[in-house]
């Protein structure tokens, strides 16, 4: 099998849990550190599929990578190369499909219920599962693109995720591991200590039970990414 490309944008922005899952299903992969100037790919025909992660950069910024990983999240679009993508992933995902991305009404930092629309595309990506727990972290958001369905939601963040055939796109973070959390928390303090609000946690709370946690949102990770690799090219 070819390798799953996975774009990386900032140091502290691994793919933590992604690839703990990848490596479990002896699925390749490659890690493309555009935070370290690697150039971005030309064409998608040469990975299984595309994985973006997040960073604290907007998709709308005029970074010399933006340009590039747009063009190319279309042309994976449209030769039908999965893409999945995770916060700022997400956002570029939208962007590159027609969708818009723009500053959400509050910052979402820290645990928070998604809750799973209830249709047939929802529970063919999530069973029956009607809500979860998730990791946020993010002070923006995303429209849904034209032919993209809903299928997540949360209180502070109408659009968690959408999907649009075998792609993917989430505002949550459900690739965190425990020392992601760990590390965000103490890199992100100026940040959280800044923001304040209901839809800001802080790091004692996001810490609290992190072990289960993280356990827990791991059996939803699954289900996505499960479904995620059906769609991989071989």
């Amino acid at each position: 099998m070819k390798p799953v490309a996975i774009f990386q944008f900032a140091p502290d922005d691994r793919p933590a849990y992604f690839v703990t899952y990848l490596a479990a299903r002896s699925i390749p992969y490659r890690l493309i550190r555009l935070d370290r100037g690697e150039p971005v790919p030309a064409h998608p025909s040469t990975f299984a599929g595309l994985a973006l992660l997040g960073g604290p950069m907007s998709a709308n910024d005029p970074l010399p990578w933006i340009a590039p990983i747009v063009s190319l999240l279309r042309l994976a679009v449209t030769t039908d190369v999965p893409v999945i993508g995770h916060c700022l992933g997400g956002q570029l995902m939208a962007r590159a499909m027609g969708g818009i991305v723009t500053k959400n009404a509050r910052k979402e930092i820290g645990w928070g219920t998604v809750h799973i629309e209830q249709h047939a595309v929802a529970r063919e990506w999530l069973g029956a599962t009607r809500r979860f727990d998730s990791f946020h972290w993010h002070g923006e958001t995303f429209t849904l693109p034209p032919a993209a369905i809903r299928i997540a939601a949360s209180a502070w963040c109408a659009n968690q995720a959408f999907v649009c055939g075998p792609h993917l796109a989430m505002q949550c973070h459900v690739e965190v591991d425990e020392a992601t959390v760990r590390s965000w928390c103490e890199q992100g303090a100026q940040e959280i200590a800044a923001s304040g609000g209901q839809s800001v946690q802080t790091p004692e709370a996001m810490l609290a039970g992190l072990a289960e946690r993280v356990t827990v949102l791991h059996r939803v990770t699954d289900r996505l990414y499960d479904r995620w690799v059906v769609g991989l090219r071989p």
